[in-house]
C-alpha cells in the first residue's frame, strides 16, 4: 500500500509499505477513506522528537471502512464506517476504566522503558503515527491502518455524516471541547483563546455552545483571525498590544479564563498574565519537557486554577458526534484544503509555512 512516512527533519514521502495484518484478537484492519494533518504532526515534521526513525507511517486523524476484524472484536464488524480515536486505549486498565483513556497503562508496548518514563516519573499511553516514545504505531495517512482495541478505538459513523463532519470527532474536537470546558464557564463570561489553529477554532465554538458571551480570539494569522470572527469572537491581533486591549475589553478586570491553545510558553505567560483574579486557564497546546520562566508565583497570587493534559478523546467523542448529528456544531469548517494521499508532502510543506491561507488539510488516498 501507499503511505506517508517521516524520513527525517522536513522530509516525507508517499513510499510504498507492506499492508497491515491483524496482529492482536481485538484488532480491526481499517481502509482509510479521509485522514488529515493535524498541527502536532508538524512537530514531528520539524524534527522535534528525538524517537521516530525513518519509515514511521504519519497521521492519526482519520476515518474508514473496517475490511477485516480480529477473534475477540465484538462491537465492530467488516464493512462498518468508523472515525477512529487518534490515542490508543486498551479500555481495560485503571485509567480507561475511569476515563482517563489517553494514560491507558497497556496500549504503549514500551512503557517503563522509555526515556519518557525517567523524565516524567510514568510513561505516558499510545498514539497513532507519533514517535515511539507513544508506543510507534503506524499512523493513518496511508490507504489501511491496523487499529489495537477496536471495539473501544473505533466508533461508527451515522450514515447521514460525511467523512469530513465525522474526521475530527477522533481528535480535534475533542479537544476543542475540553479546552472550553475547562474553563468552567458561567453565563457571561468573556473567555481568551491564544492560537486560532483548528483547536483554537474548535474551542471558540466549544466555548459559545457551554454558554460563553463573548470570545476573544488571538492571533496573528490574518486568515486564522477571520476565521475566528465568523464564529463570533471578537478578532485580536497579537502583534499588537495584547495585554493592553485585553484590559480594554474586559473593563480592567481581564478575561474570566483564558485557554492556550498553542502550545508556546510566551503564550502561556500572558494567559497567566491577563486572566482575572480568581480565573481559570485551560491548556490544551502540547508542552514537553520542563518550561523556562514558567510564572508560579503570579498564578499562585491571583488564585489561578490550571487545568491542562491530554485529550480523554474516548470519553467526549459519543457526546460529540451526537452534537454533530444534531448541527450543533459542524467541525469540517476548520478545512481548507482537500488534496490526494500523494500529495500530502507538498502540503505539509505548504501548512508548515502558513501558505495559502492553510488551516486544515484533508485527504483521500
Amino acid at each position: 500500500m501507499k503511505a506517508c512516512v517521516w524520513r527525517g527533519k522536513h522530509d516525507v514521502r508517499i513510499d510504498d509499505v507492506p499492508d497491515p495484518a491483524l496482529v492482536n484478537p481485538h484488532d480491526a484492519i481499517v481502509r482509510v477513506t479521509l485522514t488529515a494533518i493535524c498541527g502536532s504532526d508538524l512537530h514531528l515534521y520539524n524534527g522535534l522528537d528525538p524517537a521516530m526513525k525513518s519509515g514511521d507511517i504519519l497521521g492519526h486523524e482519520f476515518v474508514g471502512r473496517v475490511v477485516a476484524t480480529g477473534t475477540a472484536c465484538d462491537k465492530v464488524k467488516v464493512g462498518d464506517r468508523v472515525v477512529v480515536m487518534c490515542s490508543i486505549a486498551c479500555g481495560r486498565c485503571w485509567f480507561c476504566r475511569h476515563d482517563l483513556t489517553s494514560a491507558c497503562d497497556n496500549a504503549n508496548p514500551i512503557a517503563g522503558h522509555t526515556a519518557l518514563e525517567l523524565a516524567y516519573g510514568h510513561a505516558g499511553g499510545a498514539l497513532f503515527g507519533s514517535s515511539h516514545l507513544y508506543g510507534g504505531y503506524a499512523g493513518g495517512q496511508a490507504e489501511y491502518v491496523r487499529v489495537p482495541f477496536a471495539d473501544i478505538g473505533c466508533m461508527a459513523i451515522p450514515a447521514e455524516l460525511s467523512d469530513e463532519q465525522a474526521i475530527f470527532v477522533g481528535d480535534v474536537l475533542p479537544t476543542g471541547w475540553m479546552a472550553a470546558e475547562s474553563c468552567d464557564i458561567e453565563p457571561g463570561d468573556t473567555i481568551a483563546v491564544f492560537g486560532c489553529g483548528p483547536v483554537g477554532q474548535l474551542a471558540i465554538r466549544c466555548a459559545f455552545l457551554l454558554g460563553a458571551e463573548r470570545v476573544i480570539a488571538i492571533d496573528s494569522v490574518p486568515e486564522r483571525l477571520a476565521m475566528a470572527g465568523d464564529s463570533g469572537a471578537i478578532e485580536l491581533d497579537d502583534r499588537g498590544d495584547v495585554v493592553r486591549r485585553l484590559d480594554e475589553l474586559t473593563g480592567g478586570r481581564g478575561p474570566d479564563a483564558c485557554i492556550d491553545a498553542v502550545g508556546r510558553a510566551s503564550a502561556l505567560r500572558t494567559a497567566i498574565y491577563v486572566v482575572r483574579k480568581g480565573g481559570r486557564v485551560s491548556i490544551a497546546g502540547v508542552y514537553a519537557g520542563v518550561v523556562d520562566k514558567f510564572p508560579l508565583g503570579v498564578a499562585f497570587a491571583k488564585g489561578l486554577t490550571l487545568r491542562m493534559g491530554q485529550t480523554q478523546f474516548h470519553a467526549y467523542a459519543p457526546s460529540l458526534l451526537r452534537r454533530v448529528q444534531a448541527r450543533e456544531i459542524d467541525p469540517a469548517f476548520v478545512i481548507t484544503h482537500r488534496v490526494q494521499l500523494d500529495e500530502l508532502p507538498d502540503a505539509y510543506r505548504m501548512f508548515d509555512a502558513r501558505r495559502d491561507g492553510c488551516i486544515k488539510v484533508v485527504a483521500r488516498p
